[in-house]
């Protein structure tokens, strides 16, 4: 008997089981990617690791050479008495300086891609924070890349991300040591 009412309940059973479920399809057209896919970013959220080789000199050389002289007279006689008077000044002034700078930066940091431009860039933004005996050191990039400068490993080096904006910047103890103390400062503003 038990097994007629089972019977009898089996389709009521599997209607009410059918209304309660629906179908999903396993395929989304937005993140496929086959097996055999190129592997290179290309939607947002995709990683993309950036080889940052940056490389900057400039020298910078100023010399001044300013020279000034007046002069005025005055010359009166009268009676065989004579009467000079004269003013004069002269001003020299020679000032020269050099600024010479270089700069290198070498990393590899991953960023992820933001967003994508009407044309297809991608725009990428990444942070990396790297700490060691409490001195941390952060670089930071954002830009715009071309998917057709991604290599096959998913890289692209920082000369081909157009506006870019890398930062590199380092706080701790030997950060701290690096910048001139309160009264260096002081006697700079001054002028001393």
């Amino acid at each position: 008997m038990n097994r007629m009412k089972i019977k009898a309940l089996l389709p009521i059973l599997l209607a009410l089981a059918a209304i309660g479920t629906q179908a999903e399809n396993l395929y989304d057209e937005q993140t496929y990617r086959p097996l055999a896919s190129d592997k290179r970013a290309h939607l947002p959220g995709d990683a993309i690791t950036v080889l940052i080789y940056e490389n900057s000199s400039a020298t910078t050389s100023a010399d001044t050479n300013v020279q000034r002289n007046t002069n005025a007279g005055l010359q009166a006689s009268a009676d065989q008495h004579a009467h000079q008077a004269a003013i004069g000044t002269n001003a020299t002034f020679d000032g020269g300086g050099t600024i010479q700078r270089s700069d290198n930066l070498l990393a590899q940091i991953t960023a992820t891609v933001d967003h994508i431009a009407p044309n297809g860039d991608l725009w990428i933004k990444g942070e990396q924070v790297v700490e060691i005996n409490s001195d941390k050191q952060r670089i930071k990039i954002e830009g715009r890349i071309r998917t057709l400068d991604i290599s096959d490993s998913n890289t692209v080096p920082s000369n081909r991300v157009a506006e870019a904006k890398i930062s590199y910047l380092g706080d701790g103890d030997l950060a701290s040591h690096q910048k001139p103390g309160w009264i260096s400062r002081f006697f700079s503003w001054a002028g001393l």
